[in-house]
């Protein structure tokens, strides 16, 4: 059997292959996830829940409303108060068009952290301007939030003996050592983070390599969170829960199914709204890590879809999800929690 991605409630108990294993798995993704069984000596330094702001893809260079989705996430930070704000990329070209967008969120928290997508360097932008508009400090690097460190990963390297086309989505043998030696050296708790996902669907083309490098560490990570996919998704491999973090904005549907969803001048100005299905709202979370329960809480939040959801438009794009389930405007409220022994 592939290496195990599993329901909490135990084991799979029978080899599941195509759509019926990613179904065993999706079907379980609202129930409570184990965090790793020795994870309470990785806590020994950290005594005080910890809590992120989470927003990911707002895809500003798409949406008309990037900043005002922004502003409101914002809002909602300054009412919660957490320890670091992080958004897990194709957040906005880095360059002096979005400046207002990328100060806004830069300086609405001493630690603002960024991680790299895959759209954040189109129309000719570079990952050294992410770098320096964003304020990064490398574009793959280790931070400490609390107690909690965090490991975030870069998803766009080159390369991958894999490749078919498109987007790089990769994490190279340079970086993949880099990981290797920081999972080993770091003794508190560990959360890895990336845009494109390490587990499910459109995972990286090496990811059973990065899982199965992620386990040898299973006594320190946590979780492993991304964003990139647009869905609300939550699953387990080799013990390691992963959490991919719906978008801020929408889901995208593509050019087979485009259509208006707001007024003639909104769609004229920013054309490539057609291929989406918008939130009305914008959706983000805040993400609780507390050492002394050892759970993680996510808070989430629910919109609505603005004009024809995707099954009144007949989309068939995401043939491994659930219309409405991991494919919906929302970002499920969720409790990671280690079981009693």
């Amino acid at each position: 059997m592939k290496k195990d991605i599993a329901p909490i409630d135990g084991e799979l108990k029978e080899p599941l292959s195509g759509r019926r294993h990613f179904l065993k798995t999706t079907l379980t993704a609202s129930m409570a996830f184990a965090l790793p069984a020795g994870v309470a000596a990785a806590f020994r330094n950290t005594k005080r829940p910890i809590k992120i702001g989470l927003i990911a893809d707002l895809h500003h260079d798409i949406i008309h409303d990037g900043l005002q989705r922004m502003n409101v996430f914002l809002e909602a930070v300054d009412t919660q108060r957490p320890d670091a704000i992080l958004q897990l990329g194709d957040f906005a070209y880095p360059g002096p068009v979005n400046k207002a967008v990328i100060d806004r969120f830069n300086n609405a928290h001493d630690t603002a952290l960024h991680v790299i997508g895959n759209h954040d360097t189109d129309a000719g932008y570079t990952t050294d301007q992410c770098l320096s508009y964003w304020g990064m400090p490398a574009r793959y690097y280790t931070t400490v939030v609390g107690g909690i460190h965090c490991i975030v990963l870069d998803g766009n390297d080159t390369g991958s003996p894999d490749y078919t086309g498109g987007y790089p989505s990769y994490i190279g043998p340079e970086q993949l050592s880099w990981l290797e030696n920081q999972l080993k050296t770091i003794e508190g708790p560990i959360v890895v983070v990336s845009h494109q996902p390490l587990a499910g669907i459109s995972a990286i083309d090496n990811a059973e390599e990065v899982q199965n490098l992620l386990a040898t560490a299973a006594d320190k990570v946590l979780f492993a969170l991304n964003g990139h996919t647009h869905i609300d998704l939550l699953l387990k491999v080799q013990g390691i829960p992963y959490l991919h973090l719906n978008s801020a904005s929408y889901l995208w549907v593509g050019d087979q199914y485009k259509h208006e969803s707001y007024t003639k001048k909104i769609h004229g100005a920013h054309p490539w709204i057609s291929n989406t299905c918008p939130y009305k709202e914008a959706l983000f979370a805040f993400l609780t890590i507390d050492p002394n329960t050892l759970s993680v809480t996510l808070e989430g939040r629910k919109s609505e879809w603005v004009g024809l959801p995707p099954d009144r438009l007949g989309v068939t794009t995401y043939t491994e999800l659930t219309l409405g389930e991991e494919v919906a405007p929302r970002i499920r409220d969720r409790h990671i929690l280690r079981p009693k022994r």
